[in-house]
């Protein structure tokens, strides 16, 4: 008697349905495998859909990933486009498809995947259902945007919403020559990263024409204009809205399965649900955060996949384990990149968790070599030199730095782990002592107690009494630009000019980046100075905070 073959239905393709699909079938060439996906394409890159629309990537196809027939001939899958699941039993354990022509039927399963993903917020504001208003899921979407871009006459655009997907819409935007104004009702764009560091690519928008409205939200959309709550009206032929997204879950609602307060799915570290043969992943899911195991919900590619993987394994009795997501990601902004890992302090700040912060501002590679350009890395960490998270901006580089921070915190690894680590080094790539190298060398000196910091920011605001700020550059340097009521004093002269500051109760020390404050705060605490602090980051990340 042959032995029944176990059905396996996915709900969702992209990157997280798809990829559980194929790891099922190299584990079991023998499964029934139905993926069901609402929409025309399968499996497409999601992320590339902004580099369409501004005609970086021309060849539309190139974002077709994987089609159904392929899908069928390399992995034997039954892939079902344009079949809706619009319910499902999970007592009796069938589901209810709904076909393109309305027509729907009920099919059993053994188990069942569910990768619906994340859905554009679209709130309830006046006027958001105009067909003005757009947002990009998928490639329909993207076909509407550059429809309009392409063929009418508009000139310019809004885009209401900070984050990745809003900020690369506005720039890919303003690589077609439109005129875009970016609506964040934050005070700063991208929320992964921290004030000091956000506003380098802040800077970058502006200066290639892009006008940020920071701190005010829209109330209302009109026939050519958005009403922001401020009671400015911003011309718009076109509004993308790009204001976050949620759970495409609504058709799980009452059927039992555990969601969170947000509508995400709930799952253990093999990616179960409550019900039983019933696994989530990807945007749909709350997850923990690998730092401090806290649940979370963090819509990524990268996960996604992975999250897929382990599903498939589970179902196929490997023991597989997801441990968490740390949000490690990255945005090109004109040609400043940025990139995250971990904590930002915000995220410190809300948790209670105490933390440090060092910034250091290196060159990408040997300065000697052509071509070196300047990046910025901020690294923040705990007590015991444990990693909480690291942002870094920069033209070239930032992508491998912030992917090694992830590797050591993915490792359980410390900042005496950064200083150690030995990293491919040539002048056209790297440092002998590579950024990362020095951003370990500075959290480890503040452990340690060889120097105490102050943040930039602390400088926006009175020096408390009894504080003299010296500006350790050269006198050259501080005619360019200084911090207000700042002393100079050169370091290379600080030995000789001591007596200048004998009269002080506390002495702040700055320089360029940080590297010669800190020379500087060793000299003087070695001359007696018992109250020495070194600006983090130096002018440089002050200049960044006050636009100077």
């Amino acid at each position: 008697m042959t032995e029944q073959r176990k059905r396996i239905c996915i709900v969702g393709g992209v990157a997280g349905g798809a990829s559980t699909a194929a790891r099922l079938r190299r584990l079991d060439e023998h499964a029934e495998i139905i993926i069901f996906e609402r929409d025309e394409h399968i499996s497409f890159a999601n992320c590339g859909l902004p580099y369409y629309i501004g005609e970086t990537i021309m060849q539309r196809e190139k974002l077709l990933v994987v089609t159904p027939q392929l899908m069928k001939n390399r992995f034997n899958l039954d892939v079902r486009v344009f079949s809706e699941v619009i319910g499902v039993d999970f007592a009796n354990k069938t589901m209810t498809v709904r076909n393109t022509n309305t027509s729907s039927y009920e099919l059993a399963y053994d188990a069942l995947v569910l990768s619906p993903g994340a859905k554009p917020l679209r709130p309830p504001i006046p006027g958001i259902e105009s067909s003005r208003i757009m947002t990009l899921r998928n490639l329909a979407d993207m076909d509407r945007i550059k429809q309009v871009i392409d063929q009418s006459d508009a000139q310019q655009v809004v885009v209401v919403g900070g984050g990745y997907i809003g900020i690369e819409m506005a720039e890919n935007v303003a690589h077609r020559g439109l005129k875009v104004t970016v609506v964040e009702a934050a005070p700063h764009i991208l929320a992964p990263f921290d004030t000091d560091m956000v506003v380098f690519a802040e800077q970058e928008l502006q200066a290639n024409g892009v006008e940020l409205v920071l701190g005010d939200s829209v109330t209302a959309f009109e026939e050519n204009f958005v009403t922001l709550k401020s009671g400015r009206q911003v011309f718009a032929d076109l509004v993308i809205l790009a204001i976050g997204v949620q759970p495409d879950t609504a058709f799980l609602q009452d059927s039992g399965l555990e969601l969170g307060p947000r509508g995400h799915i709930l799952v253990n570290q093999h990616m179960q649900t409550n019900q039983n043969g019933v696994y989530a992943l990807g945007d749909a899911v709350e997850v923990v955060h690998y730092i401090n195991q806290q649940k979370t919900a963090i819509p990524l590619a990268g996960p996604a996949n992975k999250q897929g993987r382990i599903v498939a394994d589970h179902i196929c009795g490997l023991d597989s384990k997801y441990k968490g997501t740390q949000g490690t990601a990255i945005i090109k902004v004109f040609e400043l990149t940025a990139a995250s890992t971990g904590f930002n302090e915000r995220a410190l700040q809300a948790t209670g968790m105490k933390y440090h912060v060092v910034h250091v501002h290196p060159n990408s590679h040997a300065g000697y070599y052509p071509g070196a350009s300047q990046l910025s890395l901020k690294l923040i960490f705990g007590e015991n030199g444990e990693i909480y998270g690291a942002q870094a901006m920069g033209k070239e580089g930032v992508d491998k730095r912030i992917d090694v921070i992830a590797t050591v915190i993915r490792m359980g690894g410390t900042v005496d782990d950064l200083t150690e680590l030995e990293l491919c080094y040539a002048p056209p790539f790297s440092s002998a002592k590579d950024p990362v190298n020095l951003a370990g060398f500075a959290a480890q000196n503040i452990l340690v107690g060889l120097v105490a910091v102050v943040m930039p920011e602390t400088l926006l605001q009175q020096l408390p009494e009894g504080v003299l700020l010296v500006d350790v550059r050269s006198a050259a340097e501080h005619s360019r630009g200084a911090i207000p009521h700042s002393l100079n004093i050169p370091v290379d002269e600080l030995r000789d000019r001591l007596d200048e500051l004998h009269a002080v109760d506390e002495v702040w020390v700055y320089c360029q980046v940080g590297f010669r404050g800190y020379v500087a705060s060793r000299i003087l605490q070695q001359y007696g100075f018992q109250r020495v602090k070194n600006i983090s980051g130096g002018y440089k990340s002050y200049s960044m905070l006050t636009n100077h």
